[in-house]
C-alpha cells in the first residue's frame, strides 16, 4: 500500500470511497495499530503527518477477519485496541444528537445508528455508535461526561439506566445494577 501516491491521487479529504464494493483477497497484516483512544500507530510510532490517519481512515472497513485497509486491489489487517473511531463532539439539533469523530465523520444518533453498550478493553460496559462500513466509534470522555447531564434515568429489573433521547427514541448510556455494584465491593 503505497501511502504517498494515495494522498496524491485523493481527490476530496472529506469523501469517503465506496470500499464496501471492494473485496480483494487480504493481502496480510500491516503494522498499523489503532489504540483504545483513537491515536494511529505505524511500527510503534504515532504517524508524522496527520493527514495520513485521516486518510486511512476512509478506508477502512470491517470483514470476518477484522478490520482492513481496503483498496480495490489490496486488503491489509490493521490491528485495533477497542473501536477505531472516537467521537469528539455532540451536539442536539433538530430533535436528535449528532456526532462527529476524530477523522469529522457526522453520524446522527436514531434507528439507523443506535448506541448501544459494549464491552471495552478495561471489561466495562461503554456506549458504542455505528459510524459506516461495520466499524464503530466509542465516545471521548468529555463527549460522556457532557451527555451524562442531558441523560435521563430509567428503572429496569435489572437496576437502572442512563439514556440518552435522540430522534424519539432512548439509547442506552449506561446501566447502574446489581452487575455493576458488585463489581464495585472487594
Amino acid at each position: 500500500m503505497n501511502i504517498d501516491r494515495l494522498l496524491t491521487h485523493r481527490p476530496d479529504s472529506a469523501t469517503v470511497p465506496p470500499v464496501d464494493q471492494w473485496h480483494p483477497a487480504l493481502s496480510g497484516d500491516i503494522d498499523i495499530v489503532i489504540d483504545a483512544d483513537g491515536r494511529w500507530r505505524h511500527e510503534g510510532e504515532p504517524f508524522g503527518r496527520p493527514e495520513i490517519p485521516h486518510l486511512l481512515a476512509t478506508l477502512l472497513r470491517r470483514f470476518d477477519e477484522g478490520v482492513c485497509l481496503v483498496t480495490p486491489v489490496e486488503r491489509w489487517r490493521v490491528t485495533v485496541e477497542d473501536l477505531p473511531f472516537v467521537i469528539v463532539e455532540a451536539d442536539f439539533s433538530e430533535g436528535a444528537w449528532w456526532f462527529t469523530t476524530q477523522f469529522d465523520d457526522v453520524v446522527r444518533l436514531d434507528d439507523a445508528r443506535p448506541m448501544t453498550l459494549s464491552e471495552a478493553p478495561n471489561g466495562e460496559l461503554m456506549p458504542e455508535i455505528p459510524v459506516r462500513f461495520g466499524l464503530a466509534a466509542r465516545l471521548h470522555r468529555n463527549v460522556f461526561y457532557r451527555l451524562v447531564d442531558e441523560a435521563v434515568l430509567e428503572e429496569h429489573p435489572a437496576g437502572a439506566r442512563l439514556c440518552l433521547e435522540s430522534a424519539g427514541a432512548r439509547y442506552p448510556l449506561g446501566e447502574l445494577g446489581g452487575d455493576e455494584r458488585a463489581r464495585e465491593t472487594p
